[in-house]
């Protein structure tokens, strides 16, 4: 399946290319952004391309694919999203990263409303989770902002790339509550 192009105000989310590696590199390497998320900070843009094709590959075993955030001002790519641990008809869980120069503007929400959307009215999905960090405070508003169900703390529930398990906060939404908000308009 290859993924749609989907357009908010700000954004286009297309299906990431190997010509993002650069932009994706940038924030990547970081140290204080994969590891809040659970994965470790790219060593080479080499790496990012590597990731890249994994990105690709999960296509190949019946997951969606990843999207990359493009900021339409700048026709730049900061950031990836993606509904993953998809499971067809039913459900699957929200992922986000953007680019920490771009933290703090509304491209998590903005980017993560558009996937929901077409979750539950192309996909036809039944629910859509997204699970974070305890610490992670950021993603945690992220979820708020999106109006996203607190539904409690998920104990050891993430082993981390380092082998570290953790504790993880679940938010969520369901098809019922997410058409009851377009009814009412109460959805972008």
């Amino acid at each position: 399946m290859k993924l749609p192009m989907l357009f908010t105000p700000r954004l286009y989310l297309r299906e990431i290319q190997d010509k993002d590696y650069l932009d994706m590199y940038e924030y990547a390497h970081l140290s204080f952004v994969g590891p809040n998320a659970g994965w470790k900070p790219h060593i080479s843009p080499n790496e990012t391309r590597a990731i890249i094709k994994m990105f690709h590959d999960k296509k190949k075993i019946g997951q969606l694919g990843t999207y990359a955030i493009i900021l339409k001002e700048q026709d730049k790519m900061i950031g990836t999203i993606e509904l993953h641990t998809y499971i067809k008809g039913f459900k699957a869980e929200l992922g986000y990263t953007i680019n920490p120069e771009y933290w703090g503007k509304g491209f998590a929400v903005e980017a993560s409303k558009k996937i929901i959307s077409w979750g539950f009215e192309q996909l036809k999905l039944k629910r859509i989770e997204c699970t974070s960090f305890i610490n992670n405070n950021q993603s945690r508003r992220v979820c708020e902002k999106l109006g996203l169900i607190y539904e409690g703390i998920k104990k050891k529930s993430y082993i981390n790339y380092d082998g570290t398990v953790h504790d993880i906060n679940c938010f969520a939404i369901i098809d019922e509550e997410y058409f009851e908000r377009i009814y009412n308009n109460q959805w972008w």
